[in-house]
């Protein structure tokens, strides 16, 4: 038996859109992100492109972020903005919440928070600590 990629799992490209779509509606939605929307372009819509396109990739679809604009180097691209353990955690707010939206399996939720809490640590220019996704097996 073919163990299925994340993107599968997930539901695949217009599952994956939504995800991404999502994720910038709350964080232009929250007041608690407010510091972390301040920082983006106004007009959201080519950050969720690119969300969307690098998810592809790393959940083991498409490499359309790859094709497009090379290797993600995705510390590097984020070392000229402060990403501190705040904007980690505004970051995984959002991210949770639009998650718990558009995954119905938890346990691919939780996998999924897992895997981009670590990435999304890794991100830090500075401070430490590790997010782990907490939720009962049901």
């Amino acid at each position: 038996m073919q163990t299925q990629t994340h993107y599968q799992r997930i539901g695949g490209d217009a599952v994956l859109k939504q995800l991404a779509r999502r994720f910038y509606e709350i964080m232009d939605e929250l007041p608690e992100t407010y510091a972390l929307r301040k920082i983006h372009p106004d007009d959201l819509s080519g950050s969720a492109d690119k969300l969307y396109e690098f998810l592809s990739g790393w959940m083991g679809g498409p490499q359309l972020f790859v094709k497009k604009y090379g290797d993600p180097m995705l510390r590097r691209r984020h070392l000229p903005f402060k990403v501190d353990s705040a904007a980690r955690d505004q970051w995984l707010l959002c991210m949770k919440l639009a998650l718990e939206e558009t995954v119905a399996d938890a346990s691919l939720r939780c996998e999924l928070y897992d895997a981009i809490a670590r990435l999304a640590d890794h991100m830090r220019n500075q401070g430490e600590a590790v997010h782990v996704c907490e939720h009962a097996a049901a």
